[in-house]
């Protein structure tokens, strides 16, 4: 089995492999690429994870905004083909030569399969007939399927610690959420099958992803992966949609805008910087932060209210998410 020497956390030191020369720009270009590269590497990692965090709160809002207008296998296309198009732009700009050999390219575009046409195709189809709390829920079983599958496939040891962790941060997210808000009894078992399946595929791609490549290959595997689930994506709208196209709107417009640039190529190319860095199983844990940011951007922009459960939910979250920190020191 082969393994990889992963940080157990944001130290600001960079493995041997994932270097690469001082003078090759590897965050794009602009004023702002500048900014970030000066910061302290481990505050780096901070600002782009929370900027992730954010870009990713926000698909749950843009999701049902486009769905208003294109049948989900549709907007899950049009999300990918933009992410496909911004991470090609961005490895155009910052990293001309690809290390990938054709193994390597044959393998990233299959797992773009999982990683993006299950995952985005299944979330996005239950989305219609499952409220949003109830899919941040079922969604952010992803931590724990990431800690499952790292243990045979990483041979990653996680000790209790890590496991109560992420079972608090877990349990923080459906207070966060709060599921039985809405009633569950309408609600067919297929859509939760859906989005369980989405989990448990964007899981195990992410396990694959830091098994198969070597840290800076991570980059342009993301690419191909995903125009290799753009494409399955395309092909799977038109036979569903016998042909039919999405409507052209300017809500549309704006949800493909955030979902593809923001919610896709800027995240997924902070993600797998990260996942070259850190443990998927202890990366993934971070990510019960989502949830929280859906629950900020709903109070500011639709004027939600945060109940005692839910706040109770962010006092979760933050533990596990800490405790998880503490329990990946070596």
């Amino acid at each position: 089995m082969r393994r990889f020497k992963v940080h157990a956390k944001w130290s600001g030191s960079e493995p041997a492999a994932a270097s690469v020369s001082r003078g090759r720009n590897r965050y794009g270009t602009g004023a702002a690429a500048v900014a970030v590269r000066a910061l302290p590497p481990g505050v780096r990692s901070s600002v782009l994870f929370s900027l992730m965090v954010l870009a990713w709160s926000g698909n749950y809002l843009f999701v049902r905004v486009g769905l208003a207008s294109a049948s989900p296998l549709w907007l899950a296309t049009l999300r990918a083909a933009a992410g496909s198009a911004g991470v090609g732009l961005y490895l155009l700009l910052s990293q001309p030569t690809s290390t990938l050999r054709s193994r390597d390219r044959r393998d990233a575009l299959l797992l773009g399969l999982p990683n993006t046409a299950a995952f985005l195709g299944l979330w996005f189809v239950a989305a219609g007939s499952v409220a949003a709390g109830e899919a941040a829920v079922v969604i952010y079983t992803f931590p724990l399927w990431v800690a499952l599958f790292s243990v045979p496939a990483l041979g990653r040891h996680l000790g209790r610690a890590h496991w109560v962790a992420v079972a608090a941060g877990f349990a923080g997210v459906v207070l966060v959420s709060e599921p039985w808000s809405t009633s569950l009894k309408g609600v067919p078992i297929l859509p939760f099958g859906e989005l369980l399946g989405a989990a448990v595929c964007w899981a195990g791609a992410t396990v694959v992803f830091q098994r198969r490549f070597q840290p800076e290959q991570l980059a342009s595997a993301n690419g191909l992966q995903l125009f290799g689930g753009s494409l399955a994506l395309a092909a799977m709208a038109i036979v569903w949609d016998h042909g039919q196209l999405p409507h052209p709107t300017a809500s549309l417009g704006l949800s493909v805008l955030w979902l593809g640039l923001f919610g896709t190529a800027f995240a997924y190319v902070v993600w797998f910087w990260l996942l070259g860095r850190q443990a998927a199983s202890t990366l993934s844990a971070y990510t019960f932060l989502v949830p929280l940011g859906a629950l900020g951007l709903a109070v500011i922009f639709q004027g939600e209210s945060v109940g005692l459960g839910q706040a109770v939910g962010v006092v979760l979250v933050l533990l596990g998410v800490y405790a998880v920190a503490r329990a990946s020191r070596p």
